[in-house]
């Protein structure tokens, strides 16, 4: 198997007697639903329903002292601490930003040798593996652990890209995007049968209506790979944008709508002038709805 430290992944901690109902008062995912040794995929919204920042959380157990760490980009840990502690008032809750202390190691294409405490199966699909926090000093002893090659994080991104699973800052921008628009609802991101949650009416509103016309898919490019950000162009009209790519394969942003006629029109896409194309032309399909019996 394979092993990576990621670099670009920081730790908050959030810990205390209220813990777990303050965060599932604000987060996508059901925080009672969590224990040590899993892990639950979940975001921080704007009451308009927008990503602030999406993450990976677990419970740590009571020999690492409790409480929730979560497993964020490392230039949001700080914006991720700040608002939990803005929401905190006066809840019995702490908030530490452990990213100087802790990272995040990835381990994927095998089953470890052995199970290190703060590991968890990533939630999103299981073929990305488990993820293990651990401060960065650490990463080679524990690789040896669990019986994988340490590889560079270039390797697990290319392995992220190839399951289409989106990535912050890449494939969409924070602040400026629904959690349907990056498939957080089909990656285990949102639990439509808990309570309340910091714009959760917009999320629910969105699912019941089917409203959702953007979305993140999977692409496959022959030869060079257009810059992060081109616009996609079916014929001369713009229907995505390009997110992160490797290995002849990457991620796109589209309006499904607007593609799905494309394709019906025989269109080629393109973005920089180079083609791009669906690695499954089905996604952009919108279900036509049942009549009612």
């Amino acid at each position: 198997m394979k092993a990576a430290f990621l670099p670009d992944r920081g730790v908050v901690k959030v810990a205390g007697e209220d813990a777990q109902s303050f965060l599932n008062g604000l987060f996508t995912t059901d925080i009672g639903r969590l224990k040590p040794g899993l892990g639950r995929f979940g975001a921080l919204l704007t009451p308009q329903g927008k990503i602030i920042v999406d993450f990976l959380i677990t419970e740590a157990p009571a020999g690492h002292g409790g409480g929730f760490l979560i497993d964020c980009p490392k230039a949001l840990a700080e914006t991720l601490a700040t608002k939990l502690k803005f929401y905190k008032l006066r809840a019995k809750v702490t908030v530490e930003n452990l990213s100087d202390d802790l990272g995040v190691l990835a381990g994927w294409d095998g089953t470890p040798a052995a199970q290190p405490d703060l590991s968890f199966t990533d939630p999103r699909d299981e073929r990305l593996g488990f993820r293990t926090l651990i401060p960065a000093e650490l990463k080679e002893k524990l690789a040896a652990l669990i019986g994988a090659e340490l590889v560079e994080a270039s390797e697990y991104e290319a392995h992220r890209i190839a399951l289409g699973v989106p990535r912050g800052g890449l494939d969409f921008m924070y602040g400026d995007a629904f959690p349907h628009e990056t498939n957080m609802d089909r990656l285990a991101g949102v639990d439509f049968d808990k309570g309340c949650y910091v714009g959760q009416e917009v999320v629910s509103r969105m699912q019941h209506r089917g409203t959702a016309r953007t979305r993140s898919v999977k692409v496959l490019l022959d030869g060079p790979s257009p810059e992060p950000g081109a616009t996609i162009l079916a014929g001369d009209k713009p229907v995505g944008t390009i997110g992160s790519t490797a290995q002849g394969k990457g991620i796109a942003l589209v309006r499904i709508d607007r593609v799905a006629d494309a394709l019906d029109a025989g269109q080629t896409l393109s973005a920089g002038g180079l083609e791009v194309r669906l690695a499954e032309p089905d996604v952009v399909r919108i279900p036509a709805k049942q009549p009612v019996a």
